[in-house]
């Protein structure tokens, strides 16, 4: 009764968005100790008639930049990274806006989102051999109206530049890095952008689709990309020209985690235990705290409430935010950011690109939390009651 009452929420929610069905959707449910329910339907690849489960991976797109400050935090606790030096310095070149040239940029800042930097001048397309730092020389990479630390502006260019520092602080290539910091720990077999996965893990890639219902990423017929990263401008793919410190936008740590939904939900799982999940410690409950803790809520004139870089410009959907954290139903005059209608003030991040909606939220109160995924989207979330789509208000149900 059950699963025939969740597929009609997922028919109802498709109708509302006026898109055609989704092409998958999984939702993973659980609490401190272990998962709580488990919901797959649809195809992860639909040439083969391959259905979805829990545990396929998934590009979960922005959810990364969550997974990505996790991997900032040890190193912070490790005392490797500070997040109030100046960026600059861990970064080896000046960071600072030419519009504000006196106030420096920090990790904090660059994590919440308050960086003054924008995606105008791009941020993934950096290839293989090329400088993320080359990019901060377009004049539209900044937003010379608003100071540092002044301004709330959704940028996935601040991630690059993160992974970078990470890089440099630790000599290792950053997919590498994050599986060493966050993923082995935890159990999970993921990786940003292939190169580091197994083969028997690239073999369950779920396939995204647009909602016109043609293959938008990771149509990989069970079979590695040709190249993992943007390649190089002569068009090569050898990882060894790799070098640290260079292209933190490489492994795409803003939105190019491939992770399971059972992956996504040990991942919930730790963070509602406190940073230790059976027995692994992963990060302090002050580090948990630190990420959480929003840094900017939204006030008229104080930023914006949507990504620019997207087509989804619907007002309210960011109205509170930490580092890397998002914090949901804010009781505030232009906010629409409660799909799960219940006022509580969840803890997550969202994701959503090339067709996926995707999110993972806590109840850091009550110990419980939800992971979910769908594919087949259209690019605006369509048909709910608040700014997210009307499939995902179901899946938060």
């Amino acid at each position: 009764m059950y699963r025939f009452a969740f597929i009609a929420l997922l028919f109802l929610a498709s109708s509302l968005a006026q898109a055609a069905e989704p092409v998958a959707t999984v939702r993973v449910a659980f609490d401190r100790h272990g998962v709580t329910a488990t919901e797959a339907h649809g195809f992860a690849d639909k040439a083969t008639g391959r259905r979805v489960s829990a545990g396929d991976p998934v590009r979960v797109a922005s959810i990364s930049k969550l997974v990505t400050a996790i991997g900032v935090m040890r190193l912070v606790e490790a005392g490797k990274l500070d997040l109030d030096a100046d960026a600059g310095e861990l970064l080896g070149f000046p960071l600072r806006n030419p519009a504000f040239p006196d106030t420096p940029i920090t990790l904090r800042l660059l994590m919440s989102h308050r960086s003054s930097l924008t995606d105008a001048a791009g941020y993934w397309q950096t290839p293989l051999g090329g400088r993320v730092r080359d990019l901060l020389d377009d004049p539209r990479a900044w937003d010379n109206e608003h100071a540092p630390g002044t301004y709330f502006r959704y940028t996935n260019l601040n991630f690059p530049l993160v992974a970078q520092a990470m890089e440099r602080a630790t000599g290792e290539r950053f997919d590498r890095l994050m599986d060493r910091l966050v993923l082995q720990p935890l159990g999970i077999e993921g990786c940003f952008n292939w190169a580091s996965c197994s083969d028997a893990t690239v073999a369950r890639a779920v396939v995204l689709y647009r909602d016109t219902g043609e293959p938008a990423n990771d149509d990989l017929h069970g079979a590695r990309p040709d190249c993992p990263v943007v390649a190089a401008e002569d068009g090569s793919c050898d990882l060894a020209r790799w070098r640290a410190g260079e292209n933190g936008a490489l492994f795409s740590p803003q939105g190019g985690l491939r992770i399971s939904a059972n992956g996504l939900a040990r991942i919930g799982r730790m963070l509602l235990g406190g940073g230790e999940l059976e027995g692994v410690r992963v990060l302090s409950p002050e580090s948990i705290q630190a990420l959480a803790t929003p840094l900017w809520q939204y006030a008229p004139g104080q930023g914006l409430t949507y990504e620019e870089d997207t087509s989804d410009l619907g007002d309210g959907f960011f109205c509170r935010y930490g580092m890397a954290m998002q914090t949901l139903a804010t009781p505030v005059d232009g906010c629409r950011d409660d799909p799960f209608g219940d006022g509580v003030a969840r803890v997550g991040h969202s994701g959503s690109a090339y067709g996926l909606q995707s999110g993972l939220w806590l109840d850091l109160e009550s110990g419980s939390g939800v992971a979910w995924f769908v594919t087949g989207m259209p690019g605006e979330r369509l048909g709910g009651r608040s700014a997210f789509s009307a499939a995902e208000e179901a899946l938060a149900r």
